[in-house]
């Protein structure tokens, strides 16, 4: 069975069809107990107190705009190189999601920043790319909502992609570029001095999986969504 096969609509309707309701369950009960686990099972930082518990919201969703927008990238690419319709679907389908993470994460990241930092808001290199990518992938979804014909807008799209990844990888990688910017370096890390308590680190990583499966579930379906408006559209174009 090759991967290829699934780029078929109706072959990716029928395996995410099955594969959702088990992707939901699977997101609800990494949620909600990394969440709880996270909030009321562990207790405060001895230097930022209960606010250290934010980053079981910041840390999975600041990652997951970065990595909701390298998705894209590689579905935009199998577009431009396969003219597969379900990549770009897909990719149109996960900008909002990534979009919504990039805001949730922008917004704890400035509510642990107040009492930490002293203010809510600082010009540091990776806090800067971060917002960037927030207005690229604005600017990803206006693009497309712009343009009717659909393989024109998935071409321009993709192309804005490539160009905004640069300040994804920024965004991931700008604290190991530039010391000297306020935001930390990275809670999970290769290496062990560098990670937070293990009291966090495993309701964090429930919630990174949380995260992760929230998202895939999400894009399964407005994919699904984005098919049947293609569908809908062709049919109306038809009977005219």
């Amino acid at each position: 069975m090759s991967f290829w096969e699934y780029a078929n609509p109706v072959k990716f309707m029928g395996l995410t069809g099955r594969l959702i309701p088990i992707l939901s369950i699977l997101t609800a009960l990494c949620l909600v107990t990394g969440v709880l686990w996270g909030f009321f099972g562990t207790p405060d930082d001895y230097k930022q107190g209960s606010t250290v518990k934010i980053i079981f919201i910041h840390v999975p969703t600041a990652t997951m705009a970065v990595s909701v927008w390298f998705m894209m990238l590689v579905t935009s690419l199998i577009w431009l190189i396969r003219r597969h319709h379900v990549s770009a679907l897909a990719a149109k389908a996960a900008a909002p999601i990534g979009l919504t993470m990039t805001l949730i994460a922008l917004g704890t990241g400035a509510i642990w920043g107040k009492p930490m930092w002293g203010t809510y808001w600082a010009w540091d290199p990776r806090l800067t790319s971060f917002m960037i990518l927030c207005v690229f992938y604005l600017g990803y979804i206006a693009l497309w909502n712009a343009i009717e014909d659909t393989d024109v807008a998935a071409d321009l799209t993709a192309i804005l992609c490539m160009v905004g990844s640069v300040f994804a990888f920024l965004s991931r990688y700008a604290v190991n570029f530039w010391n000297q910017g306020l935001h930390q370096s990275a809670s999970i890390a290769v290496n062990k001095e560098q990670h937070v308590d293990n009291a966090y680190i495993y309701p964090l990583f429930l919630c990174f999986a949380g995260f992760f499966l929230l998202f895939v579930t999400l894009v399964f379906i407005r994919t699904r969504t984005e098919i049947r408006l293609r569908r809908a559209a062709v049919l109306q174009a038809r009977n005219g």
